[in-house]
């Protein structure tokens, strides 16, 4: 069933965001409407004062209401420790986990010569200014583990192992908990390389 025009740009619109079917865009369409003054006009009200507030960091592309950004300004952060990751959800997860103390660097993705992704449409440029001020002693990749984010993670320390500077990478390979015979090629591959003594 259609509804009038507005509702199923609403619903469109909804659609779109990750994690949103259309089916699942229709029931928060749908809970919207019922509630216009208690959940879509102050809804519509955050979006708005957020989309006009919050703006990248310059220095590490993060989203924040202040530039540069409350991590990159926090004095009680290791300055000489940069945490490079593919995007700003990969530094919000890190920051959940409460398992990085440094900095961060976000590249806007990862090298893909089937997306036509090369290192001018990504941050690299930023990341090897940041290093070459020289206040970093290591730089940790924390990229995807994929083919482009390997590929990304050998570009960069190519790049960045001329500096001096530690680079370290994500372990990788069998989770906790993690059963063999359902692990794919490449996670059995990873852990296998990468073992060490018992």
């Amino acid at each position: 069933m259609r509804g009038p025009d507005q509702v199923e740009r609403l619903v469109a619109m909804l659609a779109r965001l990750p994690g949103l079917g259309r089916r699942s865009a229709r029931r928060a369409a749908l809970k919207l409407l019922q509630d216009p003054g208690g959940l879509m006009l102050p809804l519509a009200q955050a979006l708005r004062e957020t989309a006009e507030a919050v703006r990248p960091c310059r220095v590490c592309g993060n989203l924040d209401t202040q530039d540069p950004c409350r991590i990159c300004t926090d004095l009680a952060r290791e300055h000489d420790v940069l945490c490079v990751v593919e995007g700003v959800s990969d530094l919000w997860a890190l920051e959940r986990a409460h398992v990085h103390r440094g900095l961060y660097h976000v590249l806007g993705g990862v090298l893909s010569a089937l997306a036509g992704v090369g290192p001018d449409d990504l941050r690299v440029a930023d990341l090897l200014a940041r290093v070459a001020e020289g206040e970093a002693r290591e730089v940790i990749l924390a990229l995807p583990a994929t083919v482009d984010g390997a590929t990304t993670a050998h570009y960069l320390t190519d790049r960045l192992r001329p500096t001096g500077v530690a680079i370290t990478q994500l372990a990788q390979g069998v989770p906790m908990g993690g059963a063999l015979d359902v692990m794919d090629d490449g996670t059995l591959a990873a852990a296998l390389k990468a073992r060490r003594p018992a």
